[in-house]
């Protein structure tokens, strides 16, 4: 029987080659033209899935993962579910150690993908034994037959982005983009596209999002670690209370932090008014976009590529709920409940 140019051997071919979609209503009356590159088209539905291959098969590659192994992570969900999801189909078992920030979709997900979970408090220094770093390395230290992935100090984490997301939106644009915008967490994402970017057209301004209660603008702007920047937020996925080596500061122009709540709100909008169900993270980058049209960062001739990480399914319990809403606060005379309630018949 003829192969059809559509029909895959397995899940993970479908990985990489996610759309640009152009936004036309959220962004009406800013200048210049907005692109997204909606990552929730890869099959994990994140932008994590294209790491999580890519280190998968680079160890597979080297000898250091072998059948029957265990691989080990540290994640704040969606790196989790893109390991379970290839650790189904490549035949290894899978240990994760999440933030307890995390949504409880997420760990749902991950519980569902047959992955072992440990849920760890968020709210400690990275250093802490019951941080989801140390739970993670101690696992690996136990468990015979391990590998520990370890995102946030692995350079294939760079790499990854570099060989594919990269590639990718300059083809997409045809070399026109003159701005990237993209959350940056182990900063893996932004730094791999940045570097590809950056080789084709030094010109190209790359904006990092971080969130308030995070350190790395402060890093990004002075090269000092300050601990006193940390403080607990709400956004998962974004930012950081340690400086990860797999971020290269040095290829980020800029860095803009957004809050919580104007973030959660950006996503709901972006529901309503371009039909894209995202993230969290999704609804940061578009935050800080909004922020830099309002301090007149772009030109009418700009093309600006956002990055959306993500998507919505993961984040039911939070910025989709009212309830869960409410009870941060985040409702109030500017940003009032837009969801409306559900009405039973009776």
């Amino acid at each position: 029987m003829k192969k059809h140019k559509l029909v895959f051997n397995n899940i993970l071919q479908l990985i990489g080659d996610t759309p640009l979609v152009k936004l036309n209503n959220i962004t009406s009356g800013f200048k210049g033209e907005f692109l997204v590159k909606l990552e929730s088209f890869n099959p994990g539905h994140s932008s994590k899935d294209r790491i999580a291959l890519f280190i998968i098969e680079e160890a597979e590659r080297k000898g250091i993962l072998k059948p029957g192994d265990t691989i080990i992570e540290t994640t704040s969900g969606n790196t989790g579910f893109s390991i379970a999801m290839i650790s189904i189909i490549k035949g290894y078992d899978c240990i994760l150690a999440v933030s307890s920030k995390s949504s409880s979709d997420k760990i749902d997900m991950l519980k569902t993908m047959g992955a072992k979970v440990y849920v760890c408090p968020a709210n400690v220094s990275a250093d802490d034994p019951r941080s989801y770093y140390e739970v993670a390395k101690r696992l690996h230290e136990e468990i015979k037959g391990s590998v520990y992935i370890n995102q946030y100090f692995n350079g294939l984490n760079i790499e990854a982005h570099y060989k594919t997301t990269g590639p990718e939106i300059w083809t997409q644009t045809e070399g026109k983009i003159t701005h990237l915008v993209a959350c940056s967490g182990t900063g893996g994402t932004i730094s791999g596209v940045s570097k590809f970017l950056k080789e084709k057209n030094s010109n190209i301004k790359i904006i990092g999002v971080d969130a308030y209660g995070s350190v790395l603008k402060k890093y990004h702007e002075t090269k000092e670690f300050d601990d006193k920047e940390i403080y607990p937020y709400r956004i998962e996925g974004l930012g950081k209370n340690l400086i990860p080596s797999a971020t290269n500061f040095d290829l980020i122009d800029e860095f803009i932090k957004v809050k919580d709540e104007d973030s959660a709100h950006t996503a709901r909008d972006l529901a309503k008014s371009e039909g894209m169900f995202v993230g969290y993270t999704s609804g940061a980058a578009l935050q800080a976009v909004k922020q830099l049209d309002a301090r007149n960062e772009f030109k009418s001739s700009d093309l600006v590529v956002i990055i959306f990480p993500d998507h919505g399914s993961r984040y039911l319990s939070k910025i989709y709920s009212d309830k869960w809403m409410e009870t941060q606060g985040f409702f109030d005379s500017e940003h009032e409940k837009t969801i409306e309630k559900i009405q039973y018949i009776k």
